[in-house]
């Protein structure tokens, strides 16, 4: 079919092959192709972050990336972020109370992990600003906040 090509990446750790247009936003491709569907499509112009991944350990807005931008790259959505659900952050979520609809939660989560990478011991503004992008409906930042900051601590001591 003209205009598809073979795309490989890396995602969730194991290489992922899919005969799509390049210009296919990222997105769809997790999601249609390879049934990863907690990534979620809210905006579709990168206003949400609802659909945020990790490329290559950086937090991005699948929605807006063409697929052909990640060729050759790790991919890591939310079913990736954990084995067993049990990252500090997804724990810290549920001891927390964060999610009310649970919409955006993939979405705050990856966001929330890229920055606990490089930032370990974030301060307040910090976290306000790396999780500035990401809408919650809900109106849930308080215990957002209060799980990023609860997450950082609980990898600080090893727990």
């Amino acid at each position: 079919m003209p205009g598809r090509q073979a795309i490989t990446l890396e995602v969730n750790g194991a290489a992922r092959r899919a005969e799509v247009d390049a210009e296919t936003p990222l997105l769809w491709v997790l999601r249609d192709t390879f049934g990863l569907t907690g990534t979620k499509y809210g905006c579709g112009v990168a206003q949400c972050g609802a659909c945020t991944v990790h490329l290559d350990g950086a937090a991005v807005r699948s929605c807006v990336m063409p697929v052909a931008a990640a060729s050759g790259r790790r991919v890591t959505t939310i079913e990736g972020l954990s084995r067993d659900g049990r990252h500090p952050l997804q724990l810290a979520w549920i001891e927390e109370d964060v999610p009310q609809c649970g919409y955006c939660q993939a979405g705050q989560i990856m966001a929330a992990a890229a920055l606990l990478s490089q930032l370990p011991h974030p301060s307040e503004p910090q976290i306000a600003e790396a999780l500035a992008g990401n809408l919650c409906r809900c109106g849930t930042y308080a215990r957002i906040r209060r799980a990023v900051r609860r997450a950082a601590a609980t990898v600080e001591s090893g727990r």
